[in-house]
């Protein structure tokens, strides 16, 4: 067991981790990231990326995250193979952390990027079929059904956005509901049911998601939730809307959340409650949850953790120059 001790320490990687590592880097912070469980986040399992500014090519979302990595390495950042079990918030800052490695991590500001992960159904061939037909995110990847048919699974404010969205680029968009009606606001609801392209099938849950001789999705297996009868329901893609987890269990009880888990920050900053303690990404962000945005609030936070730490340096430093005058 050891202890690292940084002026930046950041739990969690992806966009905003190692986006708040290279800024915290550049200004000689000598960061460390501890990168959890999935080092890059959920791009790492995102094949194609076509929206993330400064690449005209489609790039692999792995590969993505590999050079934001080496980007981070390269101007000064420690990066940690350690997943953080505990977070001692009371005393700080300084703040600790602990590691699944025994390891403690003491850092004079924090910066949380743990993120979120979409929430899935669990049935036979959503997994193996992901990135080949199957996605949580409309937004990342609707533009690659261009022209195509798409089922949004969900009756949420999350799925009937997304059904919207995905007019942009289908005329043949099926909205999928367990239920009989939907729990989205009102608003959504009327703009869904009015819209031409989008059509509802009600009382249907999804059993499988089977793919054609391509090895990519072909069709849905639904059963009906009333009468049990099975149907199938041939698309090109299918998107499960049913929500997000944000990864907040660790900071329960010492930080401040919304009612779904996300960590209430300062609205337009990254900046949590307690002082030098920032959130960035999708670990606070339920709306937009994209990479460029979240590598945008990984840089915020690492220039507010600057600017934290040098007025409480300049606020050590105050008395003693009123002692020598």
């Amino acid at each position: 067991m050891a202890t690292h001790r940084t002026k930046m320490l950041i739990i969690g990687s992806g966009p905003a981790g190692y986006s708040a590592a290279i800024y915290a880097a550049r200004a000689m912070l000598e960061p460390i990231v501890v990168q959890g469980l999935q080092p890059g986040g959920q791009l790492t399992i995102t094949t194609d990326v076509e929206n993330y500014p400064g690449f005209r090519d489609v790039v692999q979302g792995p590969w993505l995250m590999e050079e934001m990595k080496a980007q981070a390495e390269h101007v000064g950042t420690r990066m940690m193979w350690d997943t953080i079990v505990s977070v001692d918030l009371e005393n700080g800052p300084p703040y600790k952390a602990i590691g699944d490695s025994g390891d403690e991590y003491i850092g004079d500001t924090l910066v949380i990027c743990t993120g979120a992960q979409a929430k899935w159904l669990g049935v036979p061939g959503e997994q193996e079929l992901g990135g080949k037909g199957v996605s949580a995110c409309a937004t990342c990847d609707g533009f690659f059904y261009r022209g195509k048919k798409v089922a949004v699974i969900g009756g949420g404010n999350t799925a009937v956005e997304e059904a919207l969205y995905l007019t942009n680029h289908s005329d043949n968009v099926t909205l999928i509901h367990r239920r009989d009606e939907l729990r989205a606001e009102k608003i959504l609801q009327d703009r869904l049911l009015k819209h031409p392209k989008i059509s509802t099938l009600w009382n249907k849950t999804v059993k499988r998601f089977e793919a054609g001789e391509d090895g990519a999705l072909h069709h849905l297996v639904l059963e009906d939730t009333v009468t049990g009868e099975s149907s199938t329901l041939e698309v090109d893609g299918a998107f499960v809307a049913i929500g997000h987890a944000p990864a907040t269990e660790l900071f329960k009880g010492k930080l401040a959340m919304d009612d779904s888990g996300y960590l209430d920050v300062e609205p337009g900053t990254p900046k949590t409650a307690l002082p030098g303690v920032f959130a960035a990404g999708d670990v606070t962000d339920h709306v937009y949850r994209q990479a460029v945005t979240a590598a945008g609030m990984g840089c915020m936070a690492a220039l507010d953790g600057e600017r934290f730490l040098a007025t409480m340096e300049q606020a050590t430093a105050e008395p003693e120059t009123e002692a020598a005058e």
